[in-house]
């Protein structure tokens, strides 16, 4: 966990980093998309990490969570300053919209699984009762032979 959240927080920093000096040697900021996909990917995980679960340090989930939002912070004032008007409220909008579809993804795929596990469940309970009133039947069967032979 803390060998993960370390690599996952220098994997963010490197990509900051290799924005700004992108940014620095005249880049545009539209030009860093691979990097700043690098660096959400990463903040979603250490989001992820730093949710409370009981797994790793309390401190190292806050500290994780306080560099990253320095880091947005500097990215907001880049897409202010170095990119066109407006991209700011625009990164926000995609943002919400992209947690949105995720989150629907996550939904569909919890309500396909509830689907598989009661099918599974149903096809279980339908073996099993078929099981059941087969073997009753047989036992009926077995009486009626049993019956059928002894009588005489």
């Amino acid at each position: 966990m803390i060998v993960e959240a370390i690599t996952l927080i220098s994997t963010a920093n490197a990509a900051i980093g290799a924005v700004k000096e992108m940014i620095g040697n005249g880049r545009d900021l539209m030009d860093c998309g691979k990097e700043l996909g690098d660096y959400f990917s990463a903040k979603s995980e250490i989001q992820k990490q730093a949710n409370p679960s009981g797994k790793g340090s309390d401190l190292e989930a806050f500290f994780a969570l306080e560099k990253l939002k320095q880091q947005e912070q500097e990215l907001k004032e880049m897409m202010i300053y170095s990119g066109r008007g407006g991209m700011w409220d625009d990164w926000l909008l995609f943002q919400a919209e992209q947690k949105r579809k995720r989150d629907d993804q996550a939904k569909q795929i919890l309500i396909a699984k509830t689907k598989r596990k009661k099918k599974i469940h149903d096809w279980i309970v339908g073996v099993l009762v078929s099981v059941a009133v087969l073997s009753g039947v047989g036992a009926i069967g077995v009486m009626f032979w049993w019956l059928a032979n002894n009588a005489r």
